[in-house]
């Protein structure tokens, strides 16, 4: 197929695109035109394989596994080891799962974001020794009662 061909077939694409997107002048918000699109764009099998990277198609198919998955009530260990995905891949999934609007790390706030909680006197204390200490030659040893 020669390059000529390739850019008509895009912009064939490009051309249902913007006959399926609805025009943005006709909904009160942007959140509402995106809904409307997705709902276009999502019943469309030419528009999504024109649109989405083989790396989106990916994840997209990845994540629709996991669901299928935890429906099925498969452990979380035996879908990574299946799907070759990380545990933190499928604790989003079923987060957003059972969040109705999940939003990524980066998305959320920082004061969303959970904070490491270190305890006050984690730092800078010595344990409390416990035994008679005996000298070895490796240096003091706690041995006990």
């Amino acid at each position: 197929m020669s390059q000529g061909e390739t850019n008509k077939e895009n912009i064939i694409a490009a051309g249902k695109i913007t006959e399926t997107i609805p025009p943005l002048e006709k909904y009160s918000s942007r959140k509402e035109w995106e809904e409307a699109a997705w709902q276009k764009i999502s019943g469309s099998k030419e528009l999504l394989s024109a649109l989405l990277t083989s790396y989106e198609r990916r994840n997209l198919i990845v994540r629709a596994a996991i669901l299928k998955g935890l429906s099925l009530g498969k452990g979380q260990r035996q879908l990574s080891r299946e799907l070759s995905v990380s545990l933190q891949t499928i604790n989003s999934v079923k987060k957003a799962i059972t969040e109705s609007n999940y939003r990524s790390y980066s998305e959320r706030g920082k004061k969303e974001r959970k904070k490491r909680k270190y305890s006050s006197n984690s730092f800078g204390t010595i344990a409390k020794r416990r035994g008679r200490p005996v000298r070895t030659k490796y240096g003091i040893v706690y041995m006990p009662y």
